[in-house]
């Protein structure tokens, strides 16, 4: 491996001169690269002599572009039988974000502060949570690619090892707010009005959602072999993705148990009659016994509810658009204190009813929303203990 000097005479007469590096990579292949100034050469030597003999040296002349080895990435998802949902966005980020800005630059010229520029590019028109997804793709590429031997480094790894950990997470958390009943999450009232204004062919679905917390997709994949009804309690053991495909649940703490009120499991008892039949042995198919479409569930049966039940926001249409607000009740009702209306459980029985992978989910959501234990009452009633 050496730095060597060129020099050669043009054809008008000039000389030009150049500072070339050749060496040999871990594969025994020799390759040159000319520059300019020999500062840039030695500075060239000294970064390739330390990733050959570490064994992880990719010449520019054999190496990708981003977007190649994004289509690699998404074939790896593909093989590795990752959800269809979740290639499709992983396709999104690729084509719509990251193959128009940096798809034709080779994956050994992608620097850190190349990668801060892309992401600088992004938060242009961009939201941030769709910035910090697109990120993490290309992360997730350049990992692919650093395992295929294509490229030495990771320089999204090292774009964000300078951050404070908790910094995004804070930083998302202030843009998002905190989750406030009447806005976010129905208030009792109002879902105590929704179920009131509930018709025999939505009300089995919408109480269990009401009552149970479950996923959309995780309601749109239950089946009548995960209810039991004489032990008052349901089994979430699958889902339907966005394609109406069955599969496993969210996450391993996705699979759980949820135990059922009285009121919800009449109507069940007396929806499984009705209940449309088919193979998948669905509690709430469609009207031929299939997976329902989570989009006809919302505009045919949950915002007509909220319309009934006069819930609805200053244009007279549905104040809560998604089934989620649904679930945000049932977390809410999990924290409320006993003489609100509420069970009281604790952080970590929250955390297992909903399925959170891990508690510090539950926590960042739904952790205001936990009782305080220094009112003025209570503070009151230990100072009298302490005096005694």
């Amino acid at each position: 491996m050496s730095v060597r000097k060129r020099t050669w005479e043009n054809h008008d007469g000039s000389h030009g001169t150049a500072w070339i590096v050749d060496y040999v990579d871990q594969a025994g292949h020799r390759h040159t690269k000319n520059f300019d100034r020999k500062r840039d050469a030695d500075a060239y030597h000294a970064t390739v002599a330390i990733a050959v003999r570490a064994g992880v040296h990719t010449a520019d002349s054999r190496s990708i572009t981003v977007a190649k080895a994004g289509r690699l990435w998404l074939e790896g998802a593909a093989a590795a039988g990752l959800e269809r949902a979740t290639q499709e966005q992983y396709r999104q980020h690729l084509e719509l974000h990251i193959a128009p800005l940096i798809g034709a630059v080779k994956l050994t010229q992608l620097t850190v502060p190349a990668a801060r520029a892309f992401e600088d590019h992004l938060a242009q028109d961009r939201s941030p949570a769709m910035v910090r997804k697109v990120v993490g793709s290309l992360g997730a590429i350049l990992g692919d690619a650093q395992e295929r031997g294509l490229v030495a480094q990771n320089v999204v790894r090292n774009l964000r090892r300078g951050r404070r950990p908790g910094d995004k997470a804070r930083a998302d958390s202030r843009r998002r707010g905190k989750l406030r009943v009447g806005v976010d999450i129905p208030s009792p009232a109002e879902i105590s009005a929704i179920i009131i204004a509930l018709n025999d062919r939505c009300r089995p679905l919408l109480l269990t959602a009401i009552f149970t917390g479950l996923r959309a997709s995780e309601l749109r994949g239950l089946r009548w072999a995960d209810i039991y009804l004489k032990r008052a309690v349901l089994h979430v053991r699958q889902r339907a993705d966005r394609y109406r495909r069955i599969g496993a649940p969210k996450s391993a703490a996705g699979e759980r148990t949820v135990p059922l009120p009285p009121l919800l499991v009449n109507t069940l008892r007396e929806w499984k009659l009705a209940c449309p039949k088919g193979e998948l042995d669905l509690a709430f198919p469609n009207s031929v016994g299939r997976v329902d479409n989570l989009t006809d569930i919302v505009h045919r049966s949950y915002r007509p509810a909220q319309v009934a039940a006069g819930i609805v926001n200053a244009r007279g249409r549905a104040k809560y658009g998604g089934l989620h607000a649904l679930r945000h009740f049932y977390a809410s009702w999990c924290i409320n204190r006993r003489v609100d209306g509420g069970l009281e459980l604790p952080f970590k029985v929250v955390q297992t009813r909903l399925g959170h992978a891990s508690i510090q989910i539950t926590a960042d959501r739904y952790g205001h929303l936990f009782p305080s234990a220094d009112d003025g009452a209570e503070l009151a009633a230990a100072e009298k203990a302490l005096m005694r």
